[in-house]
């Protein structure tokens, strides 16, 4: 079966590459030649996943899933949320986005986090939408050089470590987009 990754992130095309295997053949937007950015115009990650998706779908007529996931940390009323990616600016830096968090954090105590993600499947004319979740902390410090995003500071519960010290195995096995993924597939195996 081939499906198309609705995703101009390069990281998260590899991580979802890595976490499907020889499952399934994963077609990049490149793959099409859709280099454009994707529309992501609503305020929730379960509309903005299926309207990436949906997009995608209906320009190539391709089945084709897409991932909308962000960093809910309690403190901050669940923000950066939907908007993890552009938290400090359009720009979408990912050391820019660490930094306001951390200084936005620096004087609470309070650092429970939870990274979610949502991924919507669009099969002809169906729908289908999986969510992962994984909880942890934010670290006061980043650590790590793996991984991509918020990783260097986010501690899962149960760990010592981030999620930017562990191995992309390690990560994959726990991360909410692993956890997203692991439904897809599941789903995708029970189709066939």
């Amino acid at each position: 079966m081939h499906l198309c990754f609705a995703t101009n992130n390069e990281n998260k095309l590899t991580e979802i590459r890595q976490l499907i295997g020889e499952k399934f053949t994963i077609l990049s937007l490149n793959d099409l030649g859709h280099s454009d950015d994707l529309p992501e115009d609503y305020f929730t990650m379960e509309e903005n996943s299926l309207q990436k998706a949906q997009f995608i779908n209906d320009k190539y007529g391709v089945d084709c899933f897409a991932d909308d996931s962000g960093l809910e940390v309690e403190s901050l009323g669940g923000a950066p949320g939907v908007h993890s990616a552009r938290y400090a600016g359009p720009q979408k830096n990912d050391d820019d986005n660490i930094d306001k968090l951390l200084n936005e954090l620096r004087t609470s105590n309070v650092r429970k986090a939870r990274f979610r993600c949502v991924i919507t499947l669009v099969l002809g004319d169906m729908e289908y939408q999986f969510v992962g979740i994984v909880s942890g902390n934010i670290s006061r410090h980043r650590s790590g050089a793996q991984g991509f995003g918020y990783d260097p500071v986010f501690v899962p519960n149960g760990f010592n470590r981030t999620f930017a010290d562990m191995s992309a195995e390690e990560k994959n096995a726990l991360s909410h987009r692993g956890k997203a993924m692991e439904q897809l597939v599941d789903f995708l195996a029970k189709l066939n």
